[in-house]
């Protein structure tokens, strides 16, 4: 049992779209096919990974440090005991020889994608979905092929108005979510809150609305959009200032009651570990949003989840970032929140598989093996084409 090919590409997910701080007018994102000798129906196993976005594609990370080590690595020491499967846990390792710790960068994201073609693979070959391999593995073998998800988006974009922002919630609506996010940040906060307004006015409840600043506030103005939004008792107000600034984190919480969410942009258990020591987070009403993909693999999260157990953290109150199927896997199998989605943005990789059914902001999915990417027909036709 080995590894006999690895392939990494690029590949465009630009739109015109823009939240408080970033434009994603030349995003992209790494894909990797990991192909192995192990053979199911006459074909060989091959598992396919990719990262969230916010972050650009990592090629040069991916070609010239960690495919190399994969590649060079003894075949048995990628193995688990049995040797009848690949170990995710001494694949993480490998990857991760000769690096020092702290200062992630980028390389949790270059990690995380090998990591989820890793996982892909495992799930495959054991012909189990991914998330009960988890359940039963790591978890208390309990698992659900229905969990909450939300629909993101509420973008700005160039000549997007309040009718155009509605017309966008009247489609998720459509699509069967009851709960939907939009950005805050990029207009002026008497803009913002007439834009805030006219969704609520479509949702029906502020429970059924997040907003999300992506990281664009000072601690002043934080506290502002704070008091301005608290009447409107929101799910709730995400990001509202720097990732790592804890303290501007928890000085907010000490003025907006209602529930705060972060960490999409914390790439390792340590900083997770630092924003539930610092950040002020409330475990009753506070959403905490890592990131998988972002951030060294599931292995790592793996560890986070360890590390908000021993802090007496339910998992229900992780709704990971990203909006992609290993997220999915993770939340059905670790009884996770929920899990984000973008039904009209960064496809193919969003989503679930095609034939899942969503009802009142719960999906429920079909029968499939590992991760899904086959029952996703535009994402296993853009891996076919990539990868033939």
């Amino acid at each position: 049992m080995k590894i006999i090919d690895i392939q990494e590409k690029t590949f465009s997910i630009s739109s015109d779209i823009k939240n408080a701080y970033i434009s994603f007018a030349k995003m992209d994102c790494s894909v990797v096919a990991i192909k192995t000798d192990v053979k199911i129906n006459g074909e060989n196993v091959v598992g396919y990974g990719f990262h969230s976005n916010g972050r650009y594609a990592v090629s040069e990370l991916l070609t010239k440090r960690f495919i190399p080590r994969l590649n060079e690595a003894n075949e048995k020491g990628l193995l688990n005991n049995e040797g009848n499967n690949f170990s995710p846990e001494k694949i993480s390792k490998v990857l991760m020889q000769n690096e020092k710790p702290g200062g992630h960068g980028e390389r949790s994201t270059a990690v995380g994608t090998l990591d989820m073609a890793i996982w892909d693979i495992v799930s495959k070959i054991e012909q189990v979905p991914l998330y009960e391999y988890l359940a039963k593995k790591y978890g208390n073998g309990e698992f659900t092929n229905k969990i909450f998800v939300y629909a993101a988006g509420g973008y700005y974009y160039p000549g997007k108005d309040i009718p155009l922002l509605l017309d966008e919630m009247k489609g998720y609506l459509d699509l069967g979510f009851t709960t939907v996010k939009m950005k805050i940040g990029g207009a002026s906060l008497k803009d913002d809150l007439k834009r805030i307004e006219s969704v609520l006015k479509l949702v029906g409840d502020g429970k059924n609305l997040c907003v999300d600043a992506n990281g664009r506030f000072d601690l002043k103005t934080a506290i502002e959009y704070g008091a301005a939004i608290e009447p409107y008792n929101l799910k709730w107000y995400e990001e509202a200032g720097d990732p790592l600034d804890f303290q501007l984190n928890s000085e907010l919480s000490k003025t907006y009651k209602n529930g705060l969410a972060t960490g999409e942009n914390l790439f390792s258990m340590q900083d997770s570990r630092n924003l539930i020591r610092y950040g002020g987070m409330r475990k009753d009403i506070d959403w905490l949003q890592f990131d998988c993909s972002l951030s060294y693999g599931l292995v790592e999260y793996l560890k986070t989840l360890k590390m908000m157990k021993e802090n007496n953290w339910s998992s229900t109150r992780v709704i990971p970032h990203g909006g992609h199927q290993i997220s999915c896997n993770i939340a059905a199998g670790l009884n996770l929140g929920g899990n984000e989605i973008y039904p009209s943005l960064f496809q193919p990789f969003g989503g679930f598989p095609d034939s899942s059914l969503v009802e009142n902001s719960h999906v429920t999915f079909p029968k499939f093996i590992g991760m899904g990417y086959e029952k996703k027909e535009k994402l296993n036709t853009l891996f076919k084409k990539l990868f033939n």
